[in-house]
């Protein structure tokens, strides 16, 4: 994902999320070094993006997002993937990621990817209100396999 998407990736930001993140979020993020923003082109459209932050031996994934017109097509999937490899390239112990304890969807893709739930953080979304769930996939236990 580069500067250029940035239009594309606010509008998927904005049909996903009741509470999207602004373009200076994206910006700096793309900008600061410790992350990687990955792009799911179909039809010759970005069709989602994903944000992962790799700080010493941890990957945290902040965003994935996947235009409802694209959903069930294999983009999420394809990023979490590209995550995987990048954090077992990396030499991440994990990735981690928060998710709405309601998104039974998006709970069951982390799923089908090895994230398990790990913790709960209470009201973390605002709106609307929801807890969170803390989900972890890691790397160190399927090394040891």
């Amino acid at each position: 994902m580069t500067a250029a998407d940035l239009p594309e990736v606010l509008a998927i930001e904005r049909r996903c999320f009741p509470d999207p993140w602004p373009e200076s979020v994206f910006r700096s993020a793309l900008a600061d070094g410790l992350s990687l923003w990955l792009a799911a082109e179909a039809e010759g459209k970005l069709a989602g993006y994903a944000g992962m932050q790799s700080v010493l031996d941890e990957g945290y994934v902040d965003n994935v997002a996947v235009d409802p017109a694209y959903r069930r097509r294999g983009a999420a999937s394809a990023l979490l993937r590209a995550f995987a490899e990048e954090a077992k390239k990396r030499g991440l112990r994990f990735l981690s990621l928060e998710v709405r304890a309601g998104n039974a969807g998006a709970v069951s893709l982390y799923e089908a990817h090895g994230f398990g739930i790990v913790g709960r953080r209470k009201g973390y979304y605002l709106r609307p209100p929801e807890d969170a769930l803390i989900m972890t996939k890691f790397f160190a236990e399927e090394a040891e396999r």
